[in-house]
């Protein structure tokens, strides 16, 4: 089945930088875009970012310029780098990955990330 895990969260101070890593199995991990969510507490739950599976990438403006989604087929991983990070970004980052041809998706169990000095 689809196992998702998420690792890199953890305490970073305001203006600093955080890479978060996603390993995928149990899929056909070239044939799915992935993309990354977080939520707030208090929040719902917020696209971020997706990579399809040909490696084009699109970010929601609230992290535009500050982040980059990035995927490696050959290791089934999916990273995302945050830079300039603000104490709104403070959240639970979750990883998912979405057939490209379905409408189901999966997700990992979340990865925190807090911003504060």
């Amino acid at each position: 089945q689809v196992q998702l895990v998420e690792s890199g969260g953890g305490l970073v101070q305001p203006g600093g930088s955080l890479r978060l890593s996603c390993t995928a199995s149990g899929f056909t991990f070239s044939s799915y875009y992935m993309s990354w969510y977080r939520q707030a507490p208090g929040k719902e739950r917020e696209w971020v970012a997706t990579i399809s599976d040909g490696g084009r990438s699109t970010y929601a403006a609230s992290v535009k310029g500050r982040a980059t989604i990035s995927r490696d087929n050959a290791k089934n991983t999916v990273t995302l780098q945050m830079n300039s990070l603000k104490p709104e970004d403070t959240a639970v980052y979750y990883c998912s990955a979405r057939y490209k041809y379905g409408l189901t998706d999966n997700w990992g169990q979340g990865s925190q990330v807090t911003v504060s000095s």
